[in-house]
């Protein structure tokens, strides 16, 4: 399903938001057009303006860059296709605001002045609204008040009317008893690995013919990878080290800094239960007392597990007002009620964490490393505009190497290379991309330190003559062989089972699991053949394979769950709840969708493209 519309409930402030505020994002233009282009296109008089589509393609780079954790060109993103779910994002947003606007769905400015006033970005050091500010962030983002309260507004019209086509959605409640009763299934099971004792057949002995034929159909098997012959020279911080030598007072200064991470004041292991009343909390203090339930049974009542109730490890301060009598155990139990934040309270305290102190002597050795790696990386970084100017200048590496403290090397790069440089993945990725036509230029290591290489040459990838290999055939051809013979094997037993025999009966080594969900595992196995027991017709039997190993699963026992059990209602409540988040975003966007082919579209794709240019 497309998820251009998914987030229609949280589009009135959020997107403009964090598009526009928290990324920082300064206005935007297309030059070429002399300022008379301001839209990438609209749905019927509702136009997409080139500052939005750009905070909008922003914004969906920030996103996942988040998601894959390192930084994304323009030219990656577009090979995602992240422009072409930001396009249709923006259209189908502009669909439902021309919908809002034809059925004169609008909010009042009273409600716009509501909703300016609550955003923390114009509130000023008192936590209070502040026009100057407000004034400021609209203005280096290039907006007037005027035009951004607009749109607000459209936007807010936009979440009425998209929550009226799409809240309130209900999971039918036989789909989400289907799903539930699927979930939480429960199977017991029986299989076993055929072994090569197990087998009735025996392995033959390959003819020279087969094995060199075998050579040839599985060449990539016997194949040597390409070989790039790289020169470089590096400059790392640990290249540097002996030069650096801090002063006493550098490492006393440090540990005064962080003296938080060398002295830990006494701690507890806290579980924390807030209740409603008073009442209710003296109540369920009164059962652990008198010890008819634990502090997990009492968390259970209230729906929670002890992961909802873990404080960690907490320290007396941290604790506020409870801090005291959690502190005056002595021993594992229980304080409370003590009012809190959110209501009355129990604290369960579960273990004593003493205080523990590092003293600048025991920690300056650490220090001390710490202190000159740093300022040995920012020597790096300091040298680092010289460097470029060499290079760019001309400056060959081995120049680099005898005029400068960089140190040269030379390197094999096949593909699965992890030696002595090629363990930097920036320098992998540089050997992989670098042509012999290409200058060298610097590049970053990931702890800091710079390269420079050079390809001197490649060795194209070649099959391996088979006299050179031979060994390397005959253990592939056979392992292939074993591994037929196995499933065939495997078959019959599965024919035997389908007619009536047990797997016990077929002289193997049978193993047993009982209880078994569709999330779990099953030690020794492979990963697949779960998923086939839930697969497969209690009774019959399936042929489980995965790399050498092969194995037959027979389901013995299907059990289903309590639907009126607490687990399995929870399981039933977040499963309708996905539904309807799932069907709620469909209605959005089929809703979206049948709103541009009501209004029409246009789309301005050379102002598109004039926007991603500016982006690369």
């Amino acid at each position: 399903m497309s998820n251009k519309l998914r987030s229609h409930g949280k589009g009135v402030v959020v997107w403009v938001l964090l598009a526009m505020l928290v990324l920082g994002l300064g206005g935007f233009g297309v030059s070429n057009f002399s300022g008379r282009v301001q839209s990438i296109g609209s749905v019927g008089k509702t136009e997409i303006s080139i500052n939005d589509y750009a905070r909008a393609l922003r914004s969906g780079m920030s996103a996942a860059q988040a998601q894959l954790g390192r930084p994304l060109t323009f030219a990656e993103a577009k090979a995602l296709g992240l422009d072409r779910q930001v396009q249709a994002q923006v259209f189908a947003e502009a669909a439902v605001s021309e919908q809002a606007r034809r059925l004169g769905i609008s909010v009042g400015n009273a409600e716009v002045g509501r909703q300016v006033q609550a955003i923390r970005s114009f509130q000023g050091v008192d936590g209070k609204f502040d026009r100057e500010v407000y004034r400021m962030a609209l203005r280096q983002q290039g907006y007037t008040e005027a035009q951004f309260e607009t749109r607000l507004r459209s936007d807010v019209a936009r979440s009425i009317l998209q929550g009226a086509v799409a809240g309130g959605v209900k999971a039918p409640e036989a789909l989400a008893a289907a799903y539930t009763k699927y979930v939480t299934e429960k199977r017991d099971i029986a299989f076993a690995e055929i072994t090569k004792a197990d087998l009735t057949a025996t392995l033959p002995e390959p003819s020279e013919d087969e094995l060199k034929a075998w050579h040839a159909d599985h060449a990539a098997e016997f194949t040597k990878p390409e070989t790039r012959e790289i020169s470089y020279v590096w400059l790392t911080p640990e290249m540097l080290k002996d030069k650096v030598q801090p002063d006493e007072a550098t490492l006393r200064a440090a540990y005064e800094e962080r003296k938080s991470e060398f002295v830990q004041p006494e701690k507890r292991l806290v579980d924390k239960l807030v209740f409603p009343t008073r009442a209710e909390a003296e109540a369920a203090k009164q059962k652990l007392d008198a010890g008819t339930a634990s502090f997990s049974d009492i968390a259970k009542e209230r729906g929670l597990t002890l992961a909802d109730t873990d404080l960690g490890e907490v320290s007396k301060d941290e604790l506020g007002s409870a801090g005291d009598a959690v502190f005056a155990l002595t021993a594992p139990g229980t304080v409370g009620p003590i009012d809190s934040d959110l209501g009355p309270a129990l604290y369960q305290m579960n273990g004593i964490l003493p205080a523990e102190e590092t003293t600048f002597e025991q920690a300056k050795p650490d220090l001390e490393t710490e202190a000159v790696m740093d300022r040995a990386r920012r020597m790096v970084s300091d040298m680092t505009s010289g460097l470029e100017d060499r290079l760019a200048s001309g400056a060959t590496l081995e120049e680099m190497a005898k005029e400068t403290d960089m140190q040269p090397g030379h390197i094999s790069m096949a593909p699965d290379t992890t030696d002595g440089i090629a363990a930097y993945e920036s320098f992998r990725t540089a050997a992989a991309k670098v042509t012999e036509q290409d200058f060298p230029e610097l590049g970053t290591l990931e702890d800091g330190g710079v390269f420079a290489l050079r390809l001197d040459g490649v060795t194209p990838a070649a099959l391996i003559p088979f006299d050179q290999v031979r060994d390397k055939v005959v253990a592939s051809w056979k392992a292939a062989q074993l591994k037929k013979l196995k499933t065939d094997r495997a078959e019959e037993i599965v024919a035997a089972v389908s007619a009536g025999a047990s797997l016990a009966d077929q002289g193997l080594l049978v193993s047993n699991a009982t209880g078994l969900e569709r999330s779990g595992f099953v030690e020794g196995a492979p990963a697949t053949l779960l998923a086939t027991a839930f697969d497969t017709r209690p009774g019959a039997a399936a042929v489980v394979a995965q790399d050498e190993a092969v194995f037959v699963v027979v389901p013995v026992k299907v059990t289903e769950a309590d639907p009126q059990a607490t687990d399995t209602r929870q399981v039933h409540d977040v499963l309708s709840t996905r539904l309807e988040q799932s069907m709620s975003g469909d209605l959005a966007e089929l809703f979206a969708r049948a709103s541009e082919t009501e209004a029409g579209l246009t789309i301005d794709s050379t102002a598109i493209n004039a926007v991603q240019a500016q982006m690369q």
